[in-house]
């Protein structure tokens, strides 16, 4: 696996996993950690544009795609048809960091909070069945929660609550 923490959000569709996750990268960011970040999506997705070099190599047939500038490189990696790679490969990637944050990724046996908004396409919860689910975030009152609940919005009560539950050290200035 990897010596990088990790913690995750995970939630359905439109329940706040996003605008929490930007939220808690930009806090800890703020407060000195180096965060990286996961994201899984269940449909297929392109950050690259049609019609640009990097699109071009790939619509070609390149295996991998590296671009780099001076401010940042990104590798995009086409599966031809082979599996999906799996959470730990894909945390193996990674530079290290004092935190990696998962959003998605709900089966995962991690440290997770769970997102919960009124307007999400499902609003069953997660955290009875997932018994790594460690808190819930709500943008509503949670009855006969077991774990801690905090709101969707308190961005520095979760980060807290992130922060001891993996243990993260004070982090270094001078890194």
């Amino acid at each position: 696996m990897t010596n990088n923490r990790i913690f995750g959000i995970s939630g359905w569709k439109n329940s706040g996993k996003t605008g929490l996750a930007v939220r808690i990268v930009a806090e800890l960011t703020r407060r000195g950690y180096r965060v990286s970040t996961i994201k899984h999506a269940h449909h297929d997705f392109d950050i690259d544009k049609v019609g640009a070099d990097s699109y071009r190599h790939r619509q070609a047939g390149a295996h991998e795609v590296t671009i780099v500038s001076g401010t940042r490189f990104a590798i995009m990696h086409e599966l031809r048809g082979a599996p999906e790679p799996s959470f730990e490969d894909i945390l193996s990637r990674l530079a290290p960091c004092d935190l990696v944050l998962i959003e998605g990724y709900k089966r995962e046996p991690i440290p997770k909070i769970e997102a919960r908004r009124l307007e999400a396409n499902n609003r069953t919860p997660l955290a009875p069945t997932d018994p790594h689910i460690v808190a819930i975030a709500a943008d509503h009152a949670v009855a006969d929660a077991d774990l801690p609940v905090f709101d969707l919005d308190d961005t520095a009560a979760i980060a807290d609550f992130i922060v001891a539950t993996v243990k993260l050290p004070v982090p270094d200035p001078a890194s």
